[in-house]
């Protein structure tokens, strides 16, 4: 069962927390979420994480189901809501895991929370806009493109991109509509109920994204894994690679046959290999 929660924060916004529980001395692992998705934690990897001794614990970022909107956020302040929700937990240790729009984040709890965080996973995650050496776009599909590009040009454009109904099919592979079509259909649905609300949340996060992170990905010293499937159009590899070329704790798995949402498939050994950093730490 995941427990619900409320937290006031000290400039007066409102984060709604999830914790779904665990054995006593289990690692404390934060999801982050995609974009756009509800920050309940992620339901395929429960039985995972119980038999590895992890418990899951998230949150919604600003803007998304119980949680107040910030708009002009970085990337950055997703490490000082973590800092709040781990403290309304009593957690002082834990780890960090985020899929998709998700990746960026947990990069920045890693970045900047690094005596908390014993280790961080991207799965299908973004590298910095203007990363020198690196086309940020190429091999992305077109819609992603378009709504990134959109972003790039400032909320007013990126507002206008969002209310004009444009309907493209993502870039998934025909891996991808079979985990959707599985387990990961899961994903299907908290990415609808976050859709509900509006697209405010998700012009928020497009404009992060594209804009200053706050920090410097390289500045991480804590272990990190990257995790990319090849056949990813919506975020290709080629940006966990940049990630992996520049960080130097990182870790890069590139899986040849997967897509943004197949590549989900492997979490499990994420798990693992999580678990294994912290029993060494």
């Amino acid at each position: 069962m995941v427990n619900e929660t409320d937290i006031r924060l000290g400039d007066g916004r409102t984060l709604h927390v999830y914790d779904a529980g665990g054995p006593a001395g289990s690692l404390p692992v934060f999801w982050h979420h995609g974009t756009p998705n509800l920050g309940s934690p992620p339901e395929p990897l429960f039985q995972a994480a119980s038999e590895l001794g992890l418990r899951w614990v998230s949150y919604d970022r600003p803007g998304y189901g119980g949680s107040t909107r910030r708009p002009g956020r970085d990337v950055a302040s997703a490490a000082g809501d973590v800092a709040a929700a781990a403290y309304s937990l009593g957690l002082d240790r834990f780890a960090v895991v985020g899929h998709s729009g998700g990746g960026p984040h947990a990069l920045a709890c890693a970045a900047l929370l690094p005596d908390q965080v014993v280790a961080a996973v991207s799965i299908s995650g973004l590298a910095p806009f203007g990363a020198d050496g690196f086309d940020w776009f190429a091999g992305m599909g077109d819609g992603s493109e378009a709504s990134l590009r959109a972003a790039l040009a400032g909320r007013a454009e990126k507002e206008k991109y969002e209310s004009s109904n444009i309907d493209i099919e993502p870039p998934f592979t025909a891996a991808d509509w079979a985990a959707l079509g599985g387990d990961w259909g899961w994903l299907g649905g908290v990415a609808m109920a976050a859709a509900k609300a509006g697209p405010a949340a998700l012009i928020d996060d497009d404009l992060a994204y594209v804009g200053p992170w706050g920090f410097d990905p390289r500045m991480i010293e804590i272990p990190v894994l990257l995790v990319h499937g090849r056949q990813d159009a919506m975020v290709p590899s080629s940006h966990s690679s940049w990630l992996a070329r520049e960080c130097p704790a990182a870790e890069l798995r590139l899986l040849p046959d997967d897509g943004h949402i197949s590549v989900l498939h492997h979490a499990g050994d994420v798990l693992a290999w999580l678990h294994e950093i912290a029993r060494s730490r």
